[in-house]
């Protein structure tokens, strides 16, 4: 099989059956690709494991789709190169904090991963049922230390964000705070905005739909990774004992936050991608 029929089998395969008339089928499976190639001439045959090994070589793999958000925001580059420029140089007056909301934290069997014998995977109950309702945990990413900070309530109205934000001004009294956030509309509710201004924490807005340059959003993977995945708690006093474990152990181990996306991309832009997938 010649190098220019391999790169034409590659490239059919990264095309849906649609876009050739092909109803039925949302994607292709080896044996879908194998009978369209051979019903189009582009091979006379071709097993199904010759088919995986050309895919393989062409740099063709299976993987899940993924979405987007594409941000509307016309002040998009802006509000970006802002919270870049804090990231990358962070004020000599005050502290630049991280601010967001995980959740909501109800009890359910979550799928996780961990060590077993081979062929011999853990098992969860299978439940539909949701008890005792939810929490919310808000947190804030000091990154001069790179520290975890938050609190888990009932609620997450704008009452107990700007009970969090007191108890941050009073870790770190005497510094401005610079907290970057996103557009959630408690954030921005008036009470809010006029306590901020008058106790010198600067409120520093993402752009709407760039919740992804929050640099806490890391931080939330990573315990909902470590700390959440696999777990089956009955009782949200339980899971907040788990939660307050895992952020006591990064604490411990944590460093500066330096050097976000430093290769990426979004670096260079100076408009709004038309297309960012």
């Amino acid at each position: 099989m010649s190098e220019q029929v391999r790169e034409h089998i590659c490239l059919i395969a990264r095309t849906v059956p649609a876009e050739w008339g092909i109803t039925g089928h949302s994607t292709w499976s080896l044996r879908t690709l194998a009978e369209h190639l051979i019903a189009r001439g582009v091979v006379v045959a071709v097993s199904r494991e010759h088919l995986r090994r050309i895919l393989r070589k062409g740099g063709v793999s299976w993987q899940t789709t993924t979405t987007w958000k594409a941000s509307n925001d016309p002040h998009f580059i802006a509000k970006m190169q802002r919270v870049l420029e804090l990231y990358d140089h962070p004020p000599a007056d005050g502290r630049v904090i991280c601010v967001d909301e995980f959740g909501p934290l109800n009890l359910m069997p979550r799928k996780g991963k961990r060590w077993r014998p081979a062929g011999s995977p853990a098992r969860l109950r299978a439940t539909y049922h949701r008890y005792c309702g939810v929490m919310h945990m808000i947190a804030a990413l000091d990154l001069a230390t790179g520290k975890l900070y938050y609190r888990i309530r009932r609620r997450k109205r704008w009452r107990e964000f700007l009970s969090f934000l007191k108890t941050l001004r009073a870790r770190w009294p005497g510094e401005r705070l610079y907290v970057i956030m996103d557009n959630y509309s408690p954030h921005k509710h008036p009470q809010v905005r006029a306590w901020a201004a008058e106790h010198d924490v600067e409120l520093v807005f993402l752009p709407t739909y760039g919740s992804w340059l929050n640099w806490i959003e890391s931080e939330f993977a990573a315990l909902r990774y470590y700390a959440l995945n696999g777990t089956d708690h009955r009782t949200h006093e339980e899971q907040n004992t788990a939660i307050g474990g895992h952020v006591r152990w990064r604490n411990a181990r944590a460093q500066p936050k330096t050097s976000f996306a430093a290769s990426s991309p979004i670096r260079s832009w100076t408009s709004y991608p038309a297309k960012v997938a």
